[in-house]
């Protein structure tokens, strides 16, 4: 049977048991596998043949979650990560080296920040920070010749700003280089970035995808789309690897070109590998994804509408509500709902917002977001901390902004508790 809804992908894709296996998706714990001679170990050192032969690169249960995922988002191939961060980090260094150059929207993770301003800079690679509204001449204003790639959040974290992919894929494409997408917040179930021409999508799979606060984890996506030997740009796909005795990906995996350099070069070396234990406890997660995105987004819809009316509320962004700038955005990337996150401002600027978020009793101050729970957080004194007050800015991030990830929690229960916890301030 071809054709799957996506809610039957969650469910179906990944491990296809056969006669007399394991109707769930088994744990493999185990760092090595068994095999009948050296020749044939050897071949799977040389990338001659495929094979699990040690779970750094590869391992049964995280290569039915690989293959879960991919499906999820339409692509040839993916590859989990130990962490959202670490599937970044490998997503940017697998295409760009010391010398070379990117871009990506001021509007990002404050993590994502950090590991582009800092830790990229001290690798040698130089990054613009651009607005996520930039039109076409701002965007292709920030490219240089040694651009490699254009990166971006399809809805951004925290300030729920939606990303244009098609115009940016246009631009990226026009200069020869791939779009990079994190698709965690709307997920493969509300958004489909390679159908509007992103190339790669990265997740942090520890939200959404897990939905329980259980694991960390990342996901690196390939959809197989871009062409890597027609742009050269990209020698590391497309001349020869001499740790793998001048093998060159392009010609031997064709449109997995991208993901396997990403598996046996940056996998083997960084080895940001998750465990096996982890991999099932996601697939767990996903299985229900399709449910709990419908959820979260029905809850997130009524409480962002009942703060917009609240007298005590500065602001709301949502896209769902008609008022937001990025809505006719959301309607076009994300019709079905963006994801469970609302950002606002009570009146009363930071002080006012630490007493409401103290006040609260359902919803918990953890730093964290996008799981099954209610809970909150203050940008600027957690997860963004490191920045300046013009990165702040930048980013979109008011000194009293408030990120409520809305769980699938009874909705009425939720805003009464918004509700008392306005009351006292």
């Amino acid at each position: 049977m071809k054709g799957w809804h996506i809610y039957t992908k969650c469910v179906q894709e990944g491990w296809k048991p056969k006669n007399g296996e394991p109707r769930v998706l088994p744990i493999v714990q185990s760092t090595t596998f068994k095999y009948d001679s050296s020749e044939t170990m050897g071949d799977l050192f040389d990338l001659k043949t495929s094979g699990d032969f040690y779970t750094r690169l590869s391992n049964p249960t995280t290569n039915a979650v690989e293959a879960k995922i991919a499906a999820l988002e339409g692509g040839v191939g993916a590859l989990l990560t130990s962490s959202g961060q670490a599937a970044s980090l490998m997503s940017v260094l697998n295409i760009a080296r010391s010398g070379d150059h990117i871009i990506c929207p001021a509007e990002v993770y404050g993590g994502t920040f950090n590991l582009f301003d800092k830790t990229l800079r001290e690798m040698g690679i130089d990054v613009t920070f651009i607005s996520v509204d930039a039109d076409e001449k701002e965007i292709q204003a920030a490219f240089r010749p040694n651009t490699k790639l254009i990166f971006g959040e399809a809805l951004s974290n925290p300030g729920l700003k939606v990303l244009d992919i098609e115009l940016f894929a246009f631009v990226a494409h026009k200069n020869g280089v791939p779009l990079i997408v994190d698709n965690t917040f709307p997920t493969p179930i509300n958004c489909r970035p390679f159908e509007f021409g992103a190339d790669i999508v990265v997740h942090s799979t520890s939200k959404y995808l897990d939905g329980h606060a259980t694991v960390l984890g990342g996901a690196i996506v390939d959809s197989g789309n871009f062409d890597w030997a027609a742009s050269g740009k990209y020698p590391g796909l497309t001349t020869p690897d001499e740790t793998y005795h001048g093998l060159i990906y392009t010609e031997k995996f064709g449109r997995a070109a991208y993901i396997t350099k990403c598996r046996t070069h940056l996998m083997r070396d960084i080895g940001a590998t998750p465990s096996p234990t982890n991999a099932f406890y996601l697939s767990q997660g996903i299985d229900t994804l399709h449910l709990r995105m419908e959820r979260h987004c029905y809850n997130a819809q009524r409480i962002a509408e009942f703060l917009e009316g609240h007298n005590k509320v500065e602001w709301v962004d949502y896209p769902g509500l008609k008022s937001n700038r990025y809505y006719h955005l959301a309607q076009k990337y994300m019709p079905n709902g963006t994801c469970g996150v609302v950002s606002f401002e009570v009146k009363g600027g930071r002080e006012a917002a630490a007493r409401f978020m103290e006040n609260l009793e359902l919803a918990a101050i953890v730093t964290h977001v996008a799981d099954l729970r209610t809970c909150v957080l203050h940008p600027a004194s957690t997860t963004h901390r490191q920045l300046s007050d013009a990165q702040l800015k930048a980013a979109g991030i008011t000194p009293g902004l408030i990120r409520l990830s809305v769980g699938i929690e009874y909705a009425d229960d939720i805003i009464a508790d918004i509700a008392q916890a306005l009351s006292e301030l």
